[in-house]
């Protein structure tokens, strides 16, 4: 009778303890702050492009582009080639109705030896083909950084890194308005400082 109420106590206890450690094991898992998956660069592409206008950037790097730490630069890792990333948001441009992209490369580019990044020639060589009649402007690499500092002081900068080990690759598109070119804000100003608006008279001021 004693044997037979010992054992059942220590059934008991070592289900007691059983539950014990699994309850502190589900706590122990419930407390670990859980990580959502990062949204994938083209999802996030697609998402930001409708809030995008002129001053907005959109910037396709190599892989040792540095981390800018300006309030409204956002910076990606995309996994993919420098090629994909490019071709992809140079066809969401395309079909957007409000943004054009003025493209910006490295002035550095053209003088970066084949010996030294192998696989250099061949960018240069697609290039063409990649951006195809986009006029492109040539910038020292460290003014182009500058400038995405300056816009992300106020504007927002999404900077999409990707694969690429060839230096000074990185293709910069600064947004502009679709719907209203460069010309046509010319033509805008010098209407407004040729016939300035007249000064409203103390009578029309009330």
């Amino acid at each position: 009778m004693i044997r037979s109420r010992r054992r059942r106590q220590t059934s008991l206890a070592s289900l007691a303890t059983v539950a014990t450690l699994a309850f502190l094991a589900f706590t122990t898992v419930s407390l670990v702050p859980s990580h959502a998956q990062a949204p994938d660069w083209r999802t996030t592409v697609q998402q930001e492009l409708p809030l995008l206008g002129h001053r907005n950037w959109i910037v396709i790097v190599d892989s040792a582009y540095p981390l800018q730490s300006s309030p409204g630069v956002e910076t990606l890792e995309t996994g993919a080639s420098q090629e994909e990333v490019v071709r992809s948001v140079l066809k969401s441009l395309a079909t957007s109705t409000h943004v054009a992209p003025d493209v910006f490369m490295d002035a550095e580019l053209p003088f970066v030896p084949e010996q030294k990044a192998p696989g250099v020639a061949v960018y240069r060589k697609s290039l063409p083909e990649i951006l195809g009649k986009l006029p492109v402007q040539s910038l020292p690499h460290e003014e182009l950084i500058k400038m995405l500092g300056e816009s992300g002081k106020t504007f927002h900068v999404l900077i999409l890194k990707t694969t690429m080990t060839i230096p000074y690759t990185s293709v910069f598109l600064r947004l502009g308005c679709k719907y209203w070119d460069d010309a046509s804000e010319q033509e805008l100003r010098r209407a407004m400082k040729q016939n300035p608006p007249p000064h409203p008279t103390p009578a029309q001021s009330k």
